[in-house]
């Protein structure tokens, strides 16, 4: 990687630009088609396998826009490798915990799920005892 010169730095933003604007243009149109809001593709509105090839088609350009524009423009590529994995091992255990509290908070929601259901059966089943209200002595003068 050597030094380029001004005109061929100006050359590579704008390529850098026009790549980026092009894959936010297929996102756009992969969300659009995902929720059956293009009209020749309104069929996958109603595909279930719709969701999940949009989310992932999402997924994979985002990540590459994130790797384009990190390696590019913030200059990493050009960085030697011991510099490149201390910024991106902590950005990988980064994504590891938030997919953990995803999947944490999941069990959660479950669990108190199943917690609510069983208090609802048993207050159900609890007999009636009447009024939860004593009558106080009345001093009648």
């Amino acid at each position: 990687m050597g030094h380029h010169n001004y005109e061929d730095a100006i050359k590579g933003v704008y390529k850098g630009l026009f790549l980026l604007a092009v894959i936010t243009l297929i996102e756009v149109f992969f969300s659009l088609a995902g929720k059956g809001y293009i009209g020749f593709l309104g069929f996958l509105e109603h595909a279930s396998w719709a969701v999940y090839v949009v989310g992932f088609a999402l997924i994979a350009l985002s990540l590459y826009k994130a790797y384009f524009i990190v390696y590019e423009f913030m200059h990493m590529g050009s960085e030697v490798k011991g510099l490149r994995m201390t910024v991106l091992l902590p950005t990988l255990l980064l994504v590891w915990a938030v997919v953990a509290f995803f999947q944490e908070g999941g069990s959660w929601k479950t669990r108190r799920d199943v917690i609510k259901q069983r208090n609802e059966i048993q207050v159900k089943q609890a007999p009636q005892t009447g009024s939860l209200i004593k009558k106080l002595p009345t001093n009648d003068i």
